[in-house]
């Protein structure tokens, strides 16, 4: 047989390869086959089956299609990865040869689109192509990669540029040097001294033109100024335009729209435009063309904007969006607030207008997701300052749960890209950019230190409050660091700052009760609308503001009422007049101690302590302000010690001692004897501070008697260890002996008391250690180190400071188990979760979803909801939990009920984020040994905190174990 017909009789029976090269290939490996090495096979040994010799050619090409049928109908029914599995296997076991062959294949069937020709072609015609551009655009093309660099900085490119342009090098490059004619190419551009036209024009005149006169340069000058302004506004409009407009508005439409008259408007925009030139041309100067631009500006601004409305509204009755001012705007403030301040909601409505605030919710809130929300809120705007409004002390700030910012933690990678992301929007520190934070850092050393950090790291002034005021957040209207105003008045209006600060711990009770029965009616609210709504019902209602009179009226007050009682006189009005002219005579109403919150009538911040003004010119001033704050809160606090022994203790005993038992010794002793010898010790230590403030001087110490005071300090822990035990005990009395409940009712919330309950009095002391904290830190900040009083407040310092955190511990122990019982009582069938050292990080409500095709791309598949579930995180497992809702019959209320579904130990849980499609939304899948779950959020904000919040406590559980 012929080559020729070799040829014909592959192609009649192969019809569906490319081509006859191909299949000469394919002919050309069977036909070499023989003669590859190995043992050789003889005509009668079968090749394909056991039963077919190679001889028989038509029977052994029968079997080879029905086998490759076979293959390929498995092949048809494979999903797409076992086909790659089997493509890949497949290549594995053909020889060069035959890959070669699949490569051409391949390259027929799918050629090559997009090819670095650099990679393809020679090199010089490389740099032919590339001798054709600018020196811009060769610049431009050195950044593509490292190979068009080398390329782009060839000296055969450059040299005929700088020649042209007659620079010469002053030396001959080496054989290997490169680079060197466009380093000087770089080089004498940058020594130009480059004239504009219209400069050169000026200095040497113009071919062909003679000179004119310069009234008449002046004319024209001042006609170019003016076209000038006219094309700024008008395209400064259309950019607006092109910005604001909706997608399915005919811009053809819109063009009309310039030309057309606009009814019940006093200029059109041609009347306008004739109005600018008409007041550039009467000046005498065009550099007052600019002055005249700026005062015209806003008239054009309003016309193109009344134009651009009209025409919406005669093409359209949909609503439009204005288009945005090209006026100037001042920078936006951004403030942080957390959903652990007290009766935050209150903040929310007095936030200025302009300020961009974002409440988030401290329980389960990472950094990564408090970032993104920053960053979702601020809309990639410039800020002018900062402000964190968190909860936090003298050496730190808790911005979000399990995770503190204090002098060491600043550093770590994590908490330092987030200080440099937030502080990335605000403008430098030279413009006024700041960071104010709202903890008083300023009254620690720590705290300073802290300061510091935060400044060079993010280049910004950071202010934070002295906190030499003591009382509820009453830190925040102390002297602030670094600053003669007033940052708090940027963020919030003045009167409604000042009643927060004084009743946010009272007011937050209200709070919680107003959240627990509207949180049902706004579930698809966001937060901050959520906030603002309820803060506003606040300030509305209740009327805060006018409740925060003057302290010293009310403090007279106070003492004309309990005069009032002991006296009894016959007309009790009079009497009252009388005692309160008294008063203000004797002593101008100097003397007494603030109760509420001062509402001040100017415009300014006063500090609270008197005697020392903002603004003190020393640190032995600062020092004696604090000292006097010191004794004057102590004086306070004593007094309700006190009230608590004089309106309880004695009665009851008294009663007691004369058989008429109105509660039992043993409950008697259980509930005040802790209060008591807190009372005594404290005394004492007032006494000896009022002495010492008597006699004082610029050396005068008071470490020695805050020394003394801390080894009293086991009076503190015995009250802490009983304090829940006090509060049962109240409980029980109460309810068994109705005689003590009637007492109580008598005397809580009375003028003795101080319009305080028995509970509430006996939460002074835990306050009063926080307060002991940030005014003995203030004490040290402003005490030198040469001071003799130095080394004994530094003593007393750590003592307090270490049972502080003592405090925090109980507290934060308590809240957590707290927190458990209530998950433990929510959930039907639940098994016990108080188990270890557990706590509640975040909960969750989540759409169950069901994938109904799992086999196709993950683009298409389309997901079915089941039901809704609630998602318990703890630090070490995760409670799933079946969400059910029944609304009750005649009211907007609904009943939501959780039945216990499944519970996955965290360091055997697997989560997967699933892409968004137009399919599904803002789903993540969690995978267990046994099972999986499809879960999705309704925002796409909560799934990013919950990933998050997620992703921490997988990664810590998995560290533990």
């Amino acid at each position: 047989m012929t080559s020729v017909e070799l040829k014909i009789n592959l192609k009649s029976k192969n019809r569906g390869y490319p081509d006859i090269e191909n299949q000469w290939q394919i002919s050309g490996s069977e036909c070499r086959e023989p003669l590859s090495d190995g043992p050789r096979i003889d005509a009668t040994e079968t090749r394909f089956s056991a039963w077919t010799p190679i001889t028989n050619k038509a029977c052994n090409h029968q079997l080879f299609q029905e086998r490759t049928t076979l293959i390929l109908h498995w092949f048809d029914l494979w999903t797409d990865r076992q086909r790659k599995e089997f493509i890949l296997q497949l290549l594995r076991r053909c020889s060069k040869t035959q890959l070669k062959f699949t490569s051409d294949c391949l390259t027929e069937a799918v050629p090559l689109t997009r090819l670095d020709f650099t990679t393809v072609l020679p090199r010089f015609l490389s740099l032919y192509i590339m001798s054709f551009l600018s020196p811009q655009d060769i610049c431009a093309a050195a950044q593509v990669s490292w190979h068009w660099r080398f390329l782009a900085e060839q000296d055969c490119l450059w040299l005929p540029k700088c020649i042209r342009l007659g620079w010469f090098l002053p030396y001959s490059p080496s054989d290997h040097e490169y680079g060197a004619w466009k380093r000087h190419y770089v080089a004498c551009a940058a020594s130009l001294d480059i004239l504009t036209p219209r400069e050169a024009a000026g200095v040497y005149g113009t071919l062909n033109e003679s000179l004119t006169a310069p009234e008449e340069q002046e004319e024209r000058w001042r006609e170019l100024m003016i076209k000038q302004t006219i094309r700024d506004k008008i395209a400064e409009h259309k950019k607006a335009v092109l910005k604001t407009r909706r997608a399915w508005i005919n811009t053809s439409k819109l063009g009309t729209s310039f030309t057309g008259s606009i009814h019940n408007q006093p200029l059109t925009l041609t009347a306008a435009l004739v109005h600018i030139g008409d007041k550039c041309r009467l000046k005498n100067s065009y550099s007052n063309v600019d002055t005249i631009k700026s005062q015209d500006g806003l008239t054009i601004s309003r016309t193109l904007e009344n134009i651009y409305a009209s025409s919406l509204v005669k093409t359209m009755s949909l609503p439009f969006k204005q288009p945005v001012r090209s006026t100037y705007c001042p920078l936006p403030h951004f403030l942080l607030v957390s959903s652990k301040v007290p009766g935050y909601e209150l903040l929310l409505a007095a936030v200025h207008a302009s300020v961009v605030v974002l409440p988030y919710d401290l329980q389960g809130m990472t950094l990564e997701a408090l970032l993104s929300l920053a960053e979702r809120a601020i809309q990639g705007r410039m800020l002018q300052s900062v402000g964190i409004l968190a909860e936090g002390n003298t050496d730190e700030v808790i911005l979000t749960q399990g995770l503190s910012i204090t002098e060491k933690t600043v550093l770590m990678p994590r908490v330092r890209e987030f200080w440099e992301k937030l502080c990335g929007w605000v403008v430098p520190a030279s413009e006024g950019g700041s960071l104010n934070i709202f903890a008083p850092l300023a009254s620690s050393v720590a705290g300073m230190d802290l300061m510091r950090k935060l400044s060079s790291m993010t280049g910004l002034n950071v202010k934070a409050p002295s906190g030499m005021c003591t009382g509820s957040y009453q830190h925040i209207l102390s002297e602030w660091s670094g600053s003669s105003d007033f940052p708090p008045l940027m963020y919030l209006h003045e009167a409604l700052l000042l009643s927060w600060c004084r009743q946010a711990e009272w007011i937050e009770e209200a709070c919680k009760e107003l959240r627990k029965h509207l949180e049902p009616q706004l579930h698809f609210l966001c937060q901050k609308i959520k906030g603002r709504i309820l803060g506003l019902f606040l300030w509305d209602h209740i009327k805060m503001p006018v409740i925060s009179i003057k302290s010293e009226i009310m403090e007279c007050l106070i003492q004309g009422l309990v005069a009032l009682m002991n006296e009894s006189p016959d007309d009790a009005v009079d009497f009252l007049g009388r005692f309160l002219l008294k008063k203000s005579i004797k002593d101008g109403l100097k003397e007494t101690e603030p109760l509420f919150l001062t509402e001040r009538t100017s415009s300014n911040i006063i500090n609270p302590i008197p005697e020392f003004p903002k603004g003190f010119t020393s640190d032995a001033d600062r020092r004696g302000g604090v000292c006097k704050e010191l004794s004057d809160s102590e004086r306070t606090y004593v007094r309700q010690l006190q009230a608590v022994a004089t309106v309880y203790y004695t009665p009851l005993r008294a009663a007691l001692d004369s058989n008429r038992a109105i509660i039992s010794s043993v409950s008697l002793i259980t509930i005040f004897c802790p209060l008591l010898d807190i009372l005594e010790a404290n005394k004492l230590f007032l006494t000896e501070l009022q002495e010492r403030l008597q006699e004082w001087g610029p050396l005068q110490c008071v470490g020695d008697v805050c020394v003394k005071f801390c080894t009293k300090l086991r009076a503190y822990t015995n009250f802490f260890n009983n304090y829940p035990t006090i509060l049962k005990t109240i409980d029980k009395c109460r309810e068994t002996h109705p005689v003590f409940r009637a007492f109580l009712k008598r005397h809580d919330w009375s003028v003795a008391t101080r319009m305080l309950s028995l509970q509430e009095l006996f939460l002074a002391p835990s306050a009063r250690v926080e307060e002991y904290g940030t005014l003995l830190q203030a004490l040290t900040l402003h005490t030198p180190p040469d001071h003799p009083d130095y080394t004994l407040l530094s003593s007393a310092l750590n003592t307090i400071m270490t049972y502080r955190n003592f405090i925090h511990k109980l507290k934060t122990s308590l809240n957590q188990d707290l927190k458990i019982l209530e998950v433990q009582n929510t959930i039907q069938s639940c098994p016990n979760l108080s188990e270890g050292s557990r706590y509640l990080i975040t909960t969750q409500e989540v759409a169950l979803l069901t994938c109904l095709n799992g086999d196709i791309t993950s683009s298409l598949r389309m997901y079915e909801h089941v039901s809704d579930l609630g998602l318990f995180l703890f630090n070490d497992a995760l409670v799933l939990t079946e969400k059910s809702v029944a609304h009750l019959p005649f009211s907007l209320a609904a009943k939501t009920t959780h039945t216990f579904l499944a519970s996955v130990a965290l360091h055997c849980l697997n989560l997967k984020e699933i892409t968004d499609t137009k399919y599904v939304q803002n789903a993540f899948q969690l995978e267990s040994p046994k099972r999986q779950w499809i879960c999705a959020t309704d925002r796409e904000e909560e799934k990013n905190k919950l990933m998050s919040a997620l992703c921490s406590a997988i990664n810590a559980a998995i560290t533990r174990n």
